[in-house]
């Protein structure tokens, strides 16, 4: 039986394989959506909710709203694996 996984898990996942696992490594909503193939209205969503619950940091590195994984994030990742 496979568990339904929510959207929101599934870009944190899809964030966590294309590497924005550190600030130097952080992504804007526009490149998460080229890489994704998700809607901005989508992202911004999810990313939001992601924020709330402390996967996701977001970052105003190189004057842009960017986000990246938190260690809290990187773990529930791994926990979605095994």
């Amino acid at each position: 039986m496979s568990m339904e996984v929510p959207e929101e898990f599934r870009l944190l996942c899809m964030l966590h394989n294309i590497g924005a696992t550190r600030l130097e490594k952080s992504l804007s909503i526009q490149e998460i959506c080229e890489w994704t193939a998700m809607e901005t209205s989508s992202v911004e969503l999810h990313l939001q909710k992601l924020v709330e619950l402390g996967y996701v940091q977001p970052t105003d590195a190189e004057g842009a709203g960017r986000y990246y994984l938190t260690p809290n994030g990187i773990r529930k990742v791994l926990t979605l694996y095994s």
